[in-house]
């Protein structure tokens, strides 16, 4: 094999030739990192500058942006783009240095791999201030400089038995962001992946595993997301701190994890960074630091149907039955003095339990399938309560469906219990629905279990989505949905249910649908994060880490498992620390005593199945409430709760 070194001119033209084709750790490596952290583009404007054969965009295609440009200075790349996207981008040829774009006509902008072949970065920050309007985000990335410096690593690839390499630059990670920032643009994102399991082996089946141990453990890319200042801000009002979290390893998708500082302002993910807190006149007096170097940090997780009022009572009924109402008969006839023992407990106490319930398993945000009423929306709340949906209890059991149902605005959800049963009365529903023109993209159908194969494909016509409860509906019915049911599905996330049928926890839920039902981690993991919030509509960035994500964050000691396969086999015992809007409402005796004093402040001990916990909640006084009317014996999803001494 031979080395050649072509000019820039003609470089990447040769390279395009076999770009697509050649694995390459560190676009893989990239992929998964990256794909995770991008904003929502629905209705941006968007550029690839550097888009070479149109690797991202076809993903950026794909979520919806209102325009899509690539540019390119080699026509070879551009060319085999086109045959990937057609009609779906404008793809331009010029130079990173000088766009063929419009003056501020972006709202976004990834440049994947490009900084290392220009010849000025200064050039590259002027022109993507030009073209971009205030506010708008830039994405950069590249193979880390120090790393390739240590490892002597190339840019070259590999054409007709020879080995091209090709000019590059190698600038410093502080000489790029001190550019950009002199430019106007403000750091917001800074994380350095190294290579894992998955790169790995394509160092070991190109036959190079020495390659990969050269550099384990070593930063092996960098991600930088910045944003344009705008010129005219309001000052902030108030006095707001700053909560930064140092963790062993932070979670940017199921299977992307890396180490990194969050900081968390007015609620909101201010910041990521590889190492270092953000370079502001802050003094240290407004800002707490929590150290969490053993820990892995999850997104809050999304439960996407609980009633929360009924988190007290224990399983009712002794089933199996055929349909819900069969069961809702049967616990009236037979439970009638149980039910109304607990519903003399009064009802904003049972919904604060709910909430804990919820928080005691990482669970941040609840969809809650019932009136909402004005505690759920107070301030001090355990746990976020969705307020912005419609409803209606199901096809039987409420006469108010259709005006329900016709008065939830276009762009919210709808949520109903629908085919929860499993004889044929229970499979017509999805049916008697769609002929009331109940089925739409706006649908969130819960339960669902007697779904047959024309069901689903119906549902997945109307774009509808489904909540499943598995352990309530084994419960109920001696049955649970398959995983060929589920998989069958566009989008499917995962809920709890309440206590009244189900086996505990959201956590449980995860358990069973793994364990019985076969789900993998992957889909797991997103069916109570990212997938939940887009079910649902969330719009504040609920179920990511990322800057301008609500700064809903749990710890977990970090076991080295993908962050897919933490959530998958997490039981409550293991949640140390929740965050609800960069406020601390949950934390382990441990992390507890690592707090500064203004961050425990409010929080109370409860003892859980024998495990303290500190809450943001007047656990006294709930306990107190609950007692009157149940005894000692207080359980919440199962699960005995105590007081317990402070000390």
């Amino acid at each position: 094999m031979t080395a050649t070194a072509y000019s820039s001119s003609d470089v990447f033209d040769t390279w395009a030739q076999v770009y697509d084709e050649q694995p390459n750790p560190l676009l893989m490596l990239e992929q998964r990192f990256l794909s995770q952290i991008l904003p929502d583009v629905s209705g941006l404007d968007v550029l690839d500058a550097g888009c070479g054969t149109g690797r991202w965009l076809q993903l950026l295609a794909s979520r919806g942006p209102a325009s899509l440009t690539g540019v390119d200075s080699s026509h070879k790349m551009l060319h085999r783009a086109a045959t990937k996207l057609g009609a779906a981008c404008s793809l331009r040829l010029g130079s990173c240095v000088a766009l063929p774009i419009p003056t501020a006509a972006m709202d976004l902008v990834v440049s994947s791999f490009v900084l290392s072949y220009l010849e000025s970065l200064q050039n590259f920050a002027r022109e993507l201030h030009r073209v971009t309007r205030p506010g708008a985000t830039v994405f950069l990335t590249d193979m880390h400089p120090e790393t390739a410096a240590l490892c002597d690593w190339k840019r070259s690839f590999t054409h007709e038995d020879s080995t091209e390499t090709v000019p590059a630059h190698r600038y410093s990670l502080q000489e790029i962001t001190d550019i950009f920032q002199a430019y106007g643009f403000e750091l917001l994102t800074n994380i350095q992946p190294d290579f894992d399991s998955e790169e790995k082996k394509v160092f070991e089946d190109n036959g190079r595993p020495e390659l990969y141990e050269a550099c384990a453990k070593l930063p092996a890319i960098y991600i930088l997301q910045l944003q344009k200042k705008v010129l005219l801000q309001k000052a902030p009002s108030g006095n707001f701190g700053t909560l930064r979290l140092i963790a062993g390893r932070c979670t940017f998708g199921p299977c992307a994890a890396t180490g990194a500082l969050i900081e968390i302002e007015r609620g909101q993910i201010s910041f990521v960074s590889h190492k270092m807190p953000r370079r502001t006149g802050m003094s240290s007096s407004s800002s707490e630091t929590i150290d969490l170097s053993n820990y892995l940090l999850l997104p809050g997780l999304i439960n996407a149907h609980d009633h929360l009022e009924f988190s007290l009572f224990p399983n009712l009924g002794t089933g199996p039955y055929l349909n819900s109402i069969e069961w809702a008969r049967e616990i009236h006839r037979t439970y009638a003095s149980v039910i109304a023992c607990h519903r003399k407990v009064p009802k904003p106490t049972r919904l604060v339990w709910g909430a804990i319930r919820n928080l005691l398993c990482g669970v941040t945000t609840v969809c809650h399938h019932n009136p909402l009423s004005r505690e759920l929306v107070a301030a001090d709340f355990p746990v976020r309560v969705l307020s912005r949906f419609g409803w209606a209890h199901s096809l039987t059991m409420d006469p108010n469906l259709l005006h329900n149902f016709d008065h939830t605005p276009p762009h919210l959800p709808f949520l109903l219990h629908a085919a929860e049963g499993v004889d044929a009365k229970s499979a017509q529903e999805i049916f008697d629905l769609d002929r009331l023109a109940v089925l739409d993209e706006r649908t969130v159908l819960v339960h669902g279990l007697a779904l047959n194969k024309k069901a689903v494909s119906l549902i997945n016509q109307r774009r509808s989505a489904l909540v499943v409860c598995p352990t309530s509906n084994q419960f109920l019915f001696s049955s649970a949905p398959s995983a060929t049911l589920i998989k069958s599905l566009n989008a499917v996330v995962l809920g709890s249910d309440s206590p009244l049928t189900s086996a505990g926890d959201l956590l449980d839920e995860i358990s069973f649908a793994r364990r019985e039902i076969g789900l993998d981690d992957q889909s797991l993991f997103e069916m109570v994060t990212t997938r939940s919030a887009s079910v649902l509509r969330l719009r504040n960035g609920e179920g990511r880490l990322r800057p301008g994500s609500v700064g809903d964050v749990i710890a977990v000691r970090d076991k080295g498992l993908t962050p897919a396969q933490t959530v998958s086999q997490l039981t409550f015992d293991q949640i140390e620390l929740v965050i609800l809007g960069g406020r601390i409402q949950l934390a382990s005796d441990a992390l507890y005593a690592c707090l500064a004093k203004p961050l425990q402040a409010g929080l109370c001990p409860l003892l859980i199945e024998g495990h303290k916990r500190w809450l943001r909640a007047p656990i006294d006084e709930l306990l107190s409430s609950a007692r009157k009317t149940l005894g000692n014996d207080i359980r919440v999803g199962g699960k005995r709760v105590e007081r317990v001494s402070a000390a």
